[in-house]
């Protein structure tokens, strides 16, 4: 299974927010769209940051509610790992496990186009799993 497959079947809709934004309009979306995660990009859709959930609660939990008025650029993950649409769900969780992050930005041509949690992941594998198991089943009860 590829990360095209989860797409297609989740949805190519993301969140984005420009670097420019304060982190008070990025947590009112994170709260409204009930996500843990927000892609940072330029007018192009490229992709130049990530802000998690853990990353306003850590910035303000050292410096107080008052960098609610700073940018998400101040604040973001800039060094994003991003996936394409043919990389499998075995290198995608790879990639997560190795990297201890949540969120995954899928690109085509260096633009956004949607992105992958590892909630998605874990549906995935787990129904995939689950069509194994009923197809040996199947085999074992027509032998």
């Amino acid at each position: 299974m590829t990360v095209r497959t989860i797409l297609e079947e989740k949805g190519f809709d993301v969140q984005t927010i420009a670097p420019e934004a304060t982190l008070r309009e990025a947590t009112e979306l994170l709260a409204a769209k009930r996500i843990g995660a927000i892609v940072v990009t330029d007018p192009e859709r490229r992709v130049v940051g990530i802000l998690s959930e853990r990353d306003v609660v850590r910035v303000i939990g050292l410096d107080g509610p008052g960098r609610l008025d700073d940018t998400v650029a101040s604040v973001m993950t800039s060094r994003v790992v991003t996936c394409e649409g043919n990389e499998t769900v075995h290198q995608i969780m790879e990639h997560m496990t190795a990297g201890r992050f949540r969120h995954l930005p899928v690109v085509q041509g260096g633009k956004l186009v949607g992105i992958i949690s590892i909630g998605d992941v874990v549906k995935h594998r787990l129904a995939e799993m689950e069509r194994e198991s009923h197809a040996m089943r199947e085999y074992i009860l027509s032998a």
